[in-house]
């Protein structure tokens, strides 16, 4: 039987004393496309962070293909909110997707001929194959997005996470990707944190509401608890073409 994608159980973290998260416990199976919701500074990076190893949790444990996130990186990809690459340095969209191959390949080695088709391939996946020779720092906030989730699909990861992915872009590319990684989760494992509830119900199967602590539903269905929990104020989603009341006015406290 496979171990589930991501187990976390009883985990609680803190920053500079401020609890962050508390006791998170949830388990998302292999082939699952989780969305996580929640307001800013609700803990939604904290968590994806924890999930991959970049923070050690205070309590509680995590794991990730059924082992701990350090030993199961390789397994991997990670697009995070900012990339971290300077834009100006004069390098090409190729060269930069085909960093995800790094770690599939030797230090001191050139990368191979089945590295830099893989990368060609990808790069047509996303629709960026036309732009291989441009420089990085040409392209729109949508199109560098498009490389940095090449460059993680490189690894040839079982779970790709994404933080935010949609931030600063137009709303063209935020329909395409969704699309994108509705077809990518036939044989990858997605998690992916957003702050777009309407697109969120027609593409994830599971969605985790993030606000210190943790609601997880499986059905991918945004539920009033959820909404509540995320924002203390009327909201309305926009679904079918119509406004939708999803939590009802109310007093605040």
């Amino acid at each position: 039987m496979n171990p589930p994608a991501i187990e976390m159980k009883d985990v609680s973290f803190a920053y500079e004393g401020k609890t962050v998260l508390e006791d998170v416990t949830f388990r998302l199976g292999q082939g699952d496309f989780l969305g996580i919701i929640g307001p800013n500074g609700s803990g939604k990076t904290t968590l994806l962070k924890l999930m991959i190893g970049l923070l050690k949790p205070d309590k509680g444990t995590v794991k990730v293909l059924g082992e701990t996130p350090r030993d199961a990186k390789r397994r991997i990809g990670y697009v995070p909110q900012n990339v971290g690459i300077n834009i100006s340095f004069p390098i090409s969209v190729f060269d930069i997707a085909l960093m995800g191959r790094l770690s599939r390949s030797r230090i001191g080695r050139w990368f191979s001929r089945k590295d830099r088709s893989q990368v060609e391939e990808l790069l047509k996946d996303v629709g960026m194959w036309k732009y291989a020779q441009t420089p990085i720092g040409k392209l729109s906030g949508g199109q560098r997005q498009r490389v940095f989730i090449a460059r993680a699909l490189a690894t040839s990861p079982e779970i790709l996470f994404l933080d935010e992915p949609t931030a600063n872009v137009d709303p063209e590319f935020e329909t395409d990707l969704f699309e994108f990684l509705k077809d990518l989760n036939k044989t990858v494992t997605i998690v992916i944190i957003t702050h777009d509830i309407g697109v969120l119900s027609s593409h994830v199967k599971s969605i985790a509401c993030v606000n210190r602590n943790l609601i997880f539903h499986e059905g991918g269905k945004v539920t009033p608890e959820m909404i509540k929990m995320a924002y203390p104020c009327p909201v309305d989603l926009i679904a079918h073409g119509m406004p939708h009341r999803v939590l009802s006015i109310h007093e605040e406290r």
